[in-house]
């Protein structure tokens, strides 16, 4: 697996927002103004990457696989970052079960400035495909958004995945995840395959990441 090395344009540090204290009791408040910050973040991500996409083939504008094509506000689209190019041909299918490793963050808030992480499923410090055992998802559990981004992926391929709040249906409710998010996963498909099929069964037949 070839690993790409991509430098991504840094976005505002006002985003990490300097008023984090409720006046009345000095407590900390974790997630100050977090809708205006969220839509400000991703438009950043999205323009950006739109103007990089056009000549670096590692950062890609992706459109909502369930919405129109006359749809094109930048929240009707995914960004992505390829960090990792597999050797998989074949892209899950809508119907398919995949099998990813998968880190899903917040953006930076007051006391998280690297993203509050509210999923991932690899247990050790760093993530490390041999170490790790891979876990099934669907479109359904995941939302439009991500799915987007796996119906374009193949075996291999490690992505990070941006996601506008508009395509996280599905996701924030399962996680606690505050409304208006901004979503970022960190995610590699180690295979897929058809309904009706188990990974046991494609593992047996060393099919696991292909397609029959």
């Amino acid at each position: 697996m070839k690993r790409i090395a991509y430098f991504f344009l840094p976005l505002a540090l006002a985003l990490l927002g300097l008023s984090a204290c409720k006046e009345d009791d000095n407590t900390v408040e974790e997630f100050p103004n977090w809708q205006a910050r969220n839509e400000t973040y991703f438009t950043q991500a999205y323009q950006q990457a739109l103007t990089a996409s056009a000549t670096n083939p590692n950062v890609k504008v992706l459109h909502a696989w369930s919405l129109p094509a006359s749809r094109n506000q930048p929240t009707d689209f995914v960004v992505v970052k390829v960090l990792e190019t597999g050797t998989g041909t074949i892209a899950p299918l809508y119907t398919d079960t995949a099998m990813v490793h998968l880190q899903g963050r917040l953006i930076p808030s007051t006391t998280y400035t690297k993203g509050k992480v509210f999923v991932q499923t690899w247990q050790t410090e760093t993530f490390s495909p041999t170490s790790n055992a891979p876990q099934k998802v669907s479109n359904s559990q995941w939302g439009v958004g991500l799915g987007t981004a796996l119906f374009h992926m193949h075996k291999g391929d490690r992505w990070q995945i941006t996601v506008p709040a508009a395509l996280t249906t599905g996701i924030d409710s399962r996680y606690g995840i505050p409304a208006n998010s901004t979503l970022v996963f960190d995610v590699t498909l180690a295979g897929s395959y058809h309904a009706g099929k188990t990974s046991a069964q494609l593992q047996a037949k060393k099919l696991i990441g292909a397609t029959e």
